[in-house]
């Protein structure tokens, strides 16, 4: 391997997440979708939560939040597709109450259109991020100037990988994931292949089969693939200790993830507590020739899943 030119961000979230400005007091704020490299789980705590180690990085599939400013104290959420809810439950929606909470001044109003791209219910994180881009875009448009440490604080509050998504491009999570260290990211990126199966998985319900381990599987070579921009390395070192469960509780989750891994690859894995399954590439070419050969060697008794070739976010 070849010693990378890696660099570390963690400066303030908007520096990090792609924003442009639509106009008077409104931002157009990206929330990227994420993949779990390597997943481990410690314990189980008194909480009920379970402690865990993983390293997480975003990719170019991202959700689109348009946030403006009124200043009629309403907090008011379109969702693109119109079938999600809209209301208090939506992480957005609770990152909004959260912040307007925090800062103490429930005069602020706002306006957010969230157009989605990540699938629920498929390990990619998409409500945590959406929430996160609500967090970035609300300081900027109710102009509060508050820092990364203060919307971790806030993070912390609505979800456990909330915070993974205010210390982007890579972070090494601990805790319950909330938790974020800055992972250094190096120049070259990484290519994947992501295929979204036609079900998903509640977290839940894949935590209730988890069999925490007597001996949990060190990160390290994970890691150390990661930083050194080495694909064939990353491809061996991917690990997720939530597949077992989830492949009882999804076995065509389990059937597209052997698949994906026999077609060539550097490795492949699921995301999170899935359902999406990705494959580690060399490069583009690799990933378009690996997601042309799983979507033309498709069983006819396999539903169709949702193919996409992805990059890992620059440092």
């Amino acid at each position: 391997m070849t010693r990378p030119g890696a660099t570390t961000r963690s400066a303030d979230p908007l520096a990090v997440h792609p924003a442009l400005a639509a106009g008077r007091d409104a931002v157009v704020v990206a929330a990227p979708a994420k993949l779990n490299l390597f997943l481990e789980i410690l314990r189980k705590r008194p909480d009920g939560y379970h402690d865990l180690e993983s390293l997480m990085i975003a990719v170019d599939l991202c959700d689109t939040l348009e946030l403006r400013l009124t200043h009629d104290r309403a907090i008011s959420l379109m969702c693109d597709p119109p079938t999600l809810s809209a209301g208090p439950d939506n992480l957005v929606h609770k990152a909004a109450v959260a912040l307007r909470a925090h800062v103490g001044k429930p005069e602020l109003g706002c306006e957010i259109r969230l157009t989605k791209r990540i699938p629920a219910q498929a390990g990619l994180g998409g409500g945590s991020s959406d929430s996160a881009a609500a967090l970035v875009g609300l300081n900027q448009i109710w102009k509060l100037g508050l820092t990364r440490e203060e919307l971790l604080g806030i993070a912390a509050s609505i979800g456990s990988d909330v915070a993974f998504f205010l210390t982007l491009p890579a972070a090494w999570c601990t805790g319950r994931g909330e938790q974020a260290t800055p992972e250094p990211t190096p120049e070259s990126g990484f290519d994947f292949v992501l295929v979204c199966p036609p079900v998903g998985l509640g977290t839940a319900g894949v935590y209730k089969r988890l069999a925490v381990p007597e001996k949990p599987q060190s990160g390290d070579a994970v890691r150390t693939a990661f930083r050194f921009g080495d694909p064939v390395a990353l491809g061996r070192a991917i690990f997720n200790r939530l597949e077992e469960p989830a492949f009882g509780l999804e076995p065509l989750v389990g059937r597209i993830r052997q698949r994906l891994g026999g077609l060539g690859p550097c490795g492949a894995m699921m995301s999170g507590s899935g359902s999406a399954v990705f494959a580690v590439c060399r490069d583009r070419a690799h990933a378009v020739q690996v997601a042309g050969r799983f979507q033309d060697s498709r069983p006819a008794d396999e539903p169709e899943s949702r193919v996409l070739v992805l990059r890992s976010f620059p440092p």
